[in-house]
């Protein structure tokens, strides 16, 4: 079946949903989401979103991200994000997102590796909200249509130019004709044992990419968050413990009852101490303490992580919640411009999936939400510029000859062979590897 459109965009989490409602309304635009439409990472961001506080603000905001990021990020790219920062929390702003406030004021939180507390958030699922809010945009834009369910195998091309996408589901085949193909197709944790991710999202994106020989970058930057909820079991998502439970004071705690860390340093610093503190005490995890805080409060600021815990057995007021890292985020992925291009023409990343240089090797908490709002509005702007000068691509599309499963392993091994080259020391985090 053939699908003609003038924009597809492939990933319904906040950089699919965000640049689609920042394009024109005259554009026929056709998204698809992998699974059900809330099924992203977006919605299991708890934290919140990272902005600078003010013009005074930016250069102390870039200069966190920098370090955090070992100085291996893209200056520009960090500049632009944080410049842009505030227009686009007020975008939210203005759709009604009703942000934790103080005295009608923003309320503002610190996280690790931040200089000063400059991070906006809903509750500990500011990411679920988030989701939600844009989503409630999407039945009043009539150019809009969503597909739940299909499953990206290949872009359509022709003489390195994209013309869309070739997607399955239930068995049949669809080939989507776009003008301009938006990958916003998410991370790469549902290929690792452990990780916080949605089990759903194994790197789609820049496997294509990698299949067609479009560029991509820092492969080997994988974040590791130190604190996911332990258990045991490798085939159960882990339950991301936020990293604002240490912001607002929270202590990680050896098997001993001993603190052995700053909270506070970036996340892979705080990651390789917790590793070197399991070797050394020969345990599967560490604590994290909150037991001095307020139960009242605990409800009442982390009311998702309390709850959870509590149906894990563990009350949170009155006893250590167990923690040891797991795979979070990736910092490498497509390679982009700071609108988004990619190295053949007319594709478009935005989000996990893509790599603009500004979380260098490490990512600095709560910048991930940030970066796909900035991106994907600058890159959709560029799109609403552009695309009147962009024809419809006549390209032949080919007819599959194997089922979704086999597809779908072919895109995983190119992403995991490609992945191992330059990290081989994280095989054996790799499920299947």
């Amino acid at each position: 079946m053939d699908i003609y459109t003038d924009i597809l965009v492939i990933g319904t989490g906040v950089s699919g949903l965000y640049s689609a409602l920042n394009l024109r309304e005259d554009l026929k635009i056709t998204m698809i989401s992998k699974g059900k439409i809330d099924q992203c990472n977006t919605a299991l961001a708890q934290g919140g979103i990272s902005v600078a506080r003010g013009t005074k603000d930016i250069d102390l905001f870039v200069n966190d991200t920098l370090k955090a990021g070992s100085y291996k990020n893209d200056i520009n790219a960090v500049k632009i994000l944080a410049e842009e920062s505030m227009e686009n929390i007020d975008d939210l702003c203005k759709m009604d997102f009703d942000f934790d406030s103080d005295n009608d004021e923003l309320s503002y939180t610190r996280e690790g590796a931040h200089s000063i507390n400059r991070i906006v958030h809903y509750k500990d699922k500011t990411g679920e909200k988030l989701e939600e809010i844009l989503l409630k945009q999407i039945p009043s834009k009539k150019n809009i249509t969503i597909f739940e369910n299909f499953t990206m195998l290949d872009i359509l091309e022709k003489d390195n130019v994209c013309a869309g996408a070739v997607c399955i589901k239930d068995g049949i085949q669809f080939n989507i004709h776009a003008k301009i193909t938006i990958m916003a197709a998410g991370g790469i944790g549902g290929l690792f044992r452990n990780s916080t991710n949605q089990k759903i999202l194994t790197a789609d994106g820049v496997a294509i990419a990698l299949k067609n020989n479009i560029k991509v970058k820092n492969l080997g930057y994988i974040q590791f968050h130190p604190t996911a909820f332990f258990n045991s079991n490798e085939h159960e998502r882990k339950f991301l413990i936020s990293e604002s439970v240490r912001g607002e004071g929270g202590k990680l705690i050896n098997c001993n009852g001993n603190r052995f860390v700053d909270e506070l340093l970036p996340r892979d610093v705080v990651t390789k101490y917790i590793y070197e503190e399991e070797r050394s005490t020969h345990t599967s995890n560490v604590y994290l303490d909150v037991t001095f805080m307020e139960e009242e409060f605990l409800k009442s600021r982390f009311p998702t992580i309390y709850k959870k815990c509590l149906e894990n057995g563990i009350n949170i007021s009155k006893e250590f919640i167990p923690v040891s890292p797991a795979q979070h985020y990736f910092m490498g992925g497509i390679e982009v411009d700071t609108f988004g291009r990619t190295s053949m023409k007319n594709i478009f990343a935005f989000g996990e999936c893509s790599c603009t240089g500004v979380h260098g090797a490490n990512r600095l908490a709560s910048n991930s939400l940030l970066e796909a709002l900035v991106f994907s509005k600058r890159g959709a702007k560029k799109i609403n510029n552009d695309i009147f000068k962009i024809p419809m691509i006549d390209v032949n599309t080919p007819l599959l000859d194997y089922d979704k499963k086999y597809y779908e392993e072919l895109n995983n091994k190119i992403f995991i062979d490609s992945l191992v080259k330059v990290r081989g020391d994280i095989k054996d985090e790799l499920v299947n590897c």
